[in-house]
């Protein structure tokens, strides 16, 4: 019996190893794969928040019931990481549309550079507002954890939590705008 090492792909259609499979997939691949992790982390990062900021919230409106109305804003800034991702999904499933009219399936004539410009742009844009958002809800979730337990014990310190949670919802607007300049930068064939 031979070793692992000693194996020898003898197919014309094999892989031998991740940096071939990786190499040799679609440029329309790799711009698939930037929209489901655009979408995907970014919904990860709001449920994060979500779930941080809404246990919080609800054990905080035992002690003090006042609460419960005005820090469901809390709430909304944690969504709206959740909804910068389906804008960037939005923007990128419209740059990896398939080529309109006759394009002929002669790969000697294609540009594989410009395309796997783009198919590399689209997917790194995607995990740059992916991981930015993921980082966002989590901010937000512990900054909205915080402004519900503040503001339990004094009603004065809301608007000075709240402003905080502000500024850690702008890593995510702060994400979708590197995401669009990195997918402006490949354009797929049309």
């Amino acid at each position: 019996m031979s070793s692992a090492t000693e194996m020898v792909c003898v197919s014309p259609l094999c892989n031998l190893g991740w940096t071939e499979v990786l190499m040799f997939m679609s440029p329309y691949g790799w711009g698939q794969y930037g929209v489901a992790f655009a979408l995907g982390l970014s919904i990860v990062g709001a449920a994060w928040g979500i779930w941080t900021t809404g246990s919080t919230l609800v054990g905080a409106s035992i002690k003090a019931p006042r609460i419960k109305s005005k820090n469901l804003v809390s709430i909304i800034f944690c969504e709206a990481t959740a909804i910068y991702g389906v804008i960037l999904a939005i923007i990128l499933l419209n740059k990896v549309s398939a080529p309109s009219g006759t394009y002929t399936f002669d790969p000697a004539t294609w540009d594989w550079a410009n395309m796997y410009h783009a198919g590399y742009a689209t997917f790194f844009s995607g995990v740059s507002v992916g991981m930015t958002n993921i980082a966002s809800g989590v901010a937000v979730g512990i900054a909205g954890s915080s402004c519900a337990l503040a503001d339990a014990q004094d009603g004065s310190l809301f608007v000075k939590i709240l402003i905080v949670e502000i500024f850690a919802s702008a890593l995510g607007i702060f994400g979708i705008i590197v995401g669009i300049i990195q997918s402006n930068a490949g354009k797929f064939p049309h």
